[in-house]
């Protein structure tokens, strides 16, 4: 069934800027590179009709179409942003949509979270096909992510596991996490094919090598860190926000080093929903200030160079994404809203 619909015009945009503030390493101490300049950035907001959904993890295909869920709805949705219209695919009651990626050919994956599958929606009929774990206890895919040949690679929170589903054949492979209650959580492909994910119920990151599938773990330098969301700059490194302690970190697979930067909030910042840019800027919400508030950090210079309030608050948000045509970044938040950065 499919409903469509054209609601408010978005909230009050909110442009900001942050004189560029040295970062104190983890260590205490001073960056030794120089500040780099202020961005601004301006954030817009799209109320969405269906209200307490948590609408979440948008997933934008161009500047006029941009893909959601609704977790608490069971719907995909479509915003048109220049008109405000939604339009709403419904799935099963109780299947707990979690994320969404979008192919090339437009196809739409969704993770079934509270459903135990993957699902494939042809957006033009709305036809709806369900992937099933092949395992039970793979019970909630949780965040999905593209590779370079189109396969998705994906988290298993509660599960335990990394997986791989093959989009031609429909075929998934599952890697379990040794460490047991690690919940992985962020996933991303580095440009190697080597599939990278933080832990959040431990105090590591994990690595799947995509042709034999072996899982490394790799132990961050502070045993009370709990990593939530991530992404992979140009130069190779890892890139994290520790939700527990309020903290941004990098980890260079090429020297097995770690740097780690305290948040503008300190240990109060609950860093969640983060992206990386296309200069390789991190950027992050910081979930535990209200409204939540939105950083951005130059890995360059070692420099917080943005900061901004989430204008409806926020509430949490939890996953963004990086769309690199328009130079902007995309967000759901739990005051029910689709909201979009445009970087300076």
């Amino acid at each position: 069934m499919r409903n469509s619909a054209t609601f408010l015009a978005p909230l009050a945009p909110a442009i900001l800027a942050l004189a560029a503030v040295p970062a104190a390493a983890q260590d205490g101490a001073p960056p030794a590179a120089a500040p780099a300049q202020p961005v601004s950035v301006e954030i817009e907001e799209w109320t969405v009709p269906w209200p307490d959904t948590r609408p979440r993890d948008p997933f934008a295909v161009s500047a006029e179409e941009v893909w959601f869920v609704g977790q608490r709805g069971d719907y995909v949705a479509r915003l048109a942003p220049a008109t405000g219209a939604f339009e709403r695919i419904d799935l099963e009651d109780g299947a707990g949509p979690h994320n969404l990626i979008v192919g090339e050919d437009g196809t739409i994956w969704y993770a079934g979270n509270r459903a135990a599958h993957i699902g494939r929606i042809d957006p033009a009929t709305g036809e709806i096909e369900k992937i099933a774990m092949p395992q039970e206890a793979a019970r909630d895919p949780h965040t999905l992510v593209f590779d370079e040949s189109g396969d998705i690679w994906f988290t298993v929170q509660g599960g335990n596991f990394i997986g791989r589903l093959a989009t031609a054949t429909r075929a998934v492979d599952l890697v379990e996490v040794p460490t047991p209650r690690a919940r992985p959580y962020g996933i991303d492909v580095a440009a190697d094919g080597t599939v990278w994910s933080v832990l959040l119920g431990t105090n590591k990151l994990a690595s799947v090598d995509p042709e034999t599938l072996r899982l490394t773990e790799y132990e961050l330098p502070r045993a009370e860190a709990r990593p939530r969301r991530m992404g992979i700059t140009s130069d190779g490194r890892i890139w994290y926000v520790d939700y527990a302690q309020g903290m941004v970190g990098t980890f260079d697979p090429a020297d097995g080093s770690f740097s780690e930067w305290a948040a503008p909030a300190g240990s109060e910042s609950r860093p969640y929903g983060m992206a990386v840019d296309g200069d390789d800027r991190i950027w992050f919400v910081e979930t535990g200030v209200e409204p939540n508030r939105l950083v951005g950090f130059d890995p360059a210079s070692e420099t917080f160079v943005a900061s901004a309030d989430i204008p409806s608050g926020g509430g949490t948000v939890r996953h963004m994404h990086y769309h690199a045509p328009t130079d902007t970044i995309w967000f759901g938040a739990d005051t029910n809203t689709v909201g979009r950065i445009a970087l300076d």
